[in-house]
């Protein structure tokens, strides 16, 4: 890994690694608000650069208890090619933080607040599938949302060098609610 701003095929940390407390919050009924107005921004910066903005991650599930960060999935046309959104993204007060081009292009950015993050993908990606497939398996299975939080709170409570290794440990549940999730044809696009 890379701790620079290059665009080579290696993921760049733009402002290096961080070390950051993960805190496990209470659902937040406030969550689905704060995501409507950052979608409203997105959407006014982007015009139909815009493809989809949906909302991802465990603050897009009721009840579920969450890091206070809410996941922004949004999809355009081809995310490697930065200039149809990056400058109209940093210009809405958006910081580009994460390029993986070995990752289907993914790029994320987020809030000076560090309270939005904003994961940027192609049309047609698998990561779009996986992300709300596994949203909606949360939001109509409570045996799950629960296994999950349960897992989060678990994980939590350990010692991590950043966010990155918290979010891979959490690798051990959600791979097989996604497969439960297609096994029963709940499969989301």
């Amino acid at each position: 890994m890379k701790n620079d701003t290059d665009k080579g095929g290696e993921t760049s940390w733009i402002g290096g690694m961080e070390t950051r407390e993960i805190t496990i919050a209470e659902y937040n009924s406030l969550w689905p608000e704060k995501f409507r107005a950052e979608a409203s921004t997105i959407a006014a910066a982007l015009g139909e650069a815009a493809c989809r903005i949906e909302h991802i991650g465990s603050t897009a599930v009721p009840g579920l208890a969450a890091k206070a960060i809410v996941d922004i999935l949004l999809v355009v046309e081809n995310s490697a090619q930065e200039d149809n959104y990056l400058p109209q993204l940093e210009a809405a007060g958006y910081e580009l933080r994460v390029r993986e081009p070995d990752f289907y292009e993914h790029r994320m950015f987020r809030t000076p607040k560090r309270d939005v993050h904003i994961h940027v993908y192609s049309a047609g990606s698998p990561e779009i599938e996986r992300y709300l497939t596994f949203r909606n398996r949360l939001r109509s299975h409570a045996a799950d949302r629960q296994l999950y939080e349960q897992t989060k709170r678990r994980l939590a409570a350990q010692s991590w060098p950043d966010m990155n290794a918290y979010a891979v440990a959490k690798i051990e549940v959600i791979e097989p609610i996604l497969a439960a999730a297609r096994r029963e044809g709940q499969v989301s696009r």
